[in-house]
């Protein structure tokens, strides 16, 4: 099963990437809403958005996953700088699951992969 990551930030990139294979998981970046939706639909384990983004309106997006039947289920991750109090606050508002400062999201990203590995593997 796959993540998805909705990013364009190249230092998070290369950390997700190197998370994702240490836990053995599949990581799909993606750049523009279209292809989040297609992603999504394939139902991955997890997307992450760095809520700085300027490729997408990430808490838009968020509300419109969470507002579907078919996506809502999907846990939705999202990182920010740990100043950005409204826009953390905007993003749980929209449902995400769970909205960490980029310094924790960093800290524990493998920690938070490796429990998606072991939770899927479980499944199956």
């Amino acid at each position: 099963m796959k993540i998805v990551a909705v990013l364009d930030d190249l230092f998070f990139t290369v950390k997700i990437m190197d998370a994702a294979k240490r836990a053995g998981l599949e990581i799909v970046f993606v750049k523009d809403e279209i292809t989040v939706f297609e992603k999504a639909a394939e139902n991955p384990a997890m997307i992450i958005f760095d809520l700085n983004t300027k490729a997408v309106d990430a808490v838009k997006l968020i509300r419109q996953l969470k507002h579907q039947p078919e996506t809502r289920h999907i846990p939705l991750l999202g990182f920010v700088s740990h100043v950005q109090v409204e826009l953390k606050r905007q993003s749980q508002e929209a449902g995400a699951d769970q909205v960490l400062p980029r310094s924790t999201f960093s800290t524990k990203l493998p920690a938070i992969l490796q429990s998606h590995a072991e939770a899927i593997a479980a499944q199956h």
